[in-house]
C-alpha cells in the first residue's frame, strides 16, 4: 500500500512529512528506557528487518487478480511497543523509498503516516492491548493480532482514499475509489492478521519475555537468553529477502489494482511540476529501483531480487537498530543524570 508521487499535490505530501515527522519525535521523546532495554535494541533492528524482507513477499488473492503484502505495523508494536515500533516501520519505509524507489519520495510522509501512525500509536493501544491485558495466551494472541491487522489496514486504506481526495485527484473519485480500497484491504487484512499471529505466537512460545515485557513496559532480566530467537529471526529474515522473495505474487498489490479498476492504469501520470521534480531526485538516487539492478536483462532479474532482499533487509538492521541504540543511550544517560547524588 506505498503510495506514489503521483497521487498527491505538493500541499498534502508536505503537511503528512510534517505529520509523520512530528509523530516520530513525539514517540522517540515518549520512549522511556524501559521499552528500550539492552535486550530490545537488536530485537528493533531484527524485526525491522525481519519486516522489510516479508513486505517483498506479495500473495496472491484468489479470484481478484490481486495481492498484498503484511505492512508490519501491528507485528513490531507486539514485539517492541507502539513507540519504538514508529521507528522501526519509519526506518523500513526511508529505506524502501530512498535505496528502492518503493513508494514515493514526496509521499514518504503519507506512507508512515497511514503504515506506521496509524497501526502504532492508534491501533495497537486501542485495539491490540487490551485483548491481552490481563495476561497473554496463544488464543488472545491470534485474536488480537487478526482483529488488530483488519482495524488497522482498513484505516490505512481510508487514508490513501482521503489523501487522494484532499490532494484534488479527480481521476479517482472518491466513493468509486473508496469501494474498491476497502474490500480489496480488508481480505488482504486478514491473511495479514493470520501471517502476524502466527509470528507472534511462535515469538510467545520461544521466548514470552519479549512480549510480556512490551504489554507491561518491563525490563527484560539480564538471564534471559535472546540470542536462539534472533538467530531465528535472522535466519528468516535472510531467506524470504533472498530466496522466497523469489516467488513473490507478480499481481498488483491492491493500491495498484484500485487504481487501475478505477482508471484502466496501475499509474497515474503526475501533473505537478515538484511532484515531477520529486521522482526525478528519486529516480537518481534509487540504487535498485524495483528491488532489481538498474538496466538489468531479464536473466539478472531474480538475482537483483535477491540481493535486494538481503541488502535492504541489512540497511534496514542497520537503521532500525541504530536508532534503537543511540534513543536507549541517550535515555539511560538522562535517567542517570536525573538522579541526585549524595554530597
Amino acid at each position: 500500500m506505498h503510495m506514489s508521487d503521483a497521487l498527491i499535490s505538493p500541499a498534502v505530501g508536505a503537511s503528512l512529512c510534517v505529520v509523520s515527522a512530528v509523530a516520530c519525535a513525539y514517540a522517540v521523546k515518549r520512549i522511556k528506557r524501559d521499552y528500550l532495554c539492552e535486550k530490545k535494541v537488536p530485537v528493533m533492528g531484527v524485526m525491522g528487518a525481519f519486516v522489510f524482507a516479508a513486505q517483498m513477499i506479495n500473495f496472491t488473492i484468489p479470484a481478484t487478480g490481486s495481492s498484498g503484502h503484511i505492512g508490519g505495523g501491528i507485528l513490531l508494536a507486539a514485539m517492541i511497543g507502539g513507540l519504538p515500533a514508529l521507528i522501526s516501520i519509519s526506518a523500513v519505509l526511508i529505506i524502501q523509498c530512498l535505496f528502492f524507489a518503493d513508494g514515493g519520495l514526496f509521499a514518504l510522509g503519507c506512507n508512515i503516516f497511514n503504515m506506521g501512525v496509524v497501526p502504532c500509536l492508534i491501533v495497537y493501544p486501542l485495539i491490540f492491548k487490551p485483548f491481552v491485558k490481563n495476561g497473554m495466551t496463544v488464543g488472545k494472541i491470534t485474536a488480537a493480532s487478526i482483529t488488530a491487522t483488519v482495524v488497522g489496514l482498513q484505516l490505512g486504506a481510508f487514508c490513501v482514499v482521503l489523501e487522494t481526495q484532499l490532494s484534488g485527484v479527480t481521476a479517482l473519485p472518491f466513493s468509486t475509489f473508496l469501494l474498491l480500497m476497502q474490500p480489496i484491504h480488508f481480505v488482504i487484512s486478514i491473511a495479514e492478521g493470520i501471517i502476524t499471529s502466527a509470528i507472534l505466537c511462535f515469538v510467545y512460545r520461544v521466548r514470552p519475555e519479549i512480549m510480556e515485557s512490551t504489554q507491561d513496559n518491563t525490563i527484560i532480566k539480564s538471564n534471559v537468553s535472546m540470542g536462539s530467537v534472533l538467530i531465528i529471526l535472522a535466519i528468516a529474515t535472510v531467506f524470504i529477502g533472498g530466496a522466497l522473495s523469489l516467488f513473490a505474487s507478480s499481481y498488483p498489490d491492491g493500491l495498484e489494482w484500485a487504481i487501475e479498476k478505477t482508471v484502466g492504469a496501475f499509474e497515474l501520470e503526475t501533473v505537478s511540476p515538484m511532484i515531477e521534480k520529486a521522482e526525478q531526485v528519486q529516480d537518481a538516487i534509487a540504487v535498485m529501483p524495483g528491488y532489481g539492478f538498474k538496466d538489468a536483462e531479464e536473466d539478472g532479474s531474480k538475482v537483483g531480487t535477491a540481493v535486494a532482499g538481503i541488502t535492504g533487509g541489512a540497511l534496514t538492521f542497520l537503521l532500525a537498530g541504530a536508532a534503537a541504540f543511540i534513543i536507549s543511550v541517550v535515555k539511560k544517560r538522562r535517567k542517570s543524570e536525573s538522579i541526585p547524588t549524595n554530597a
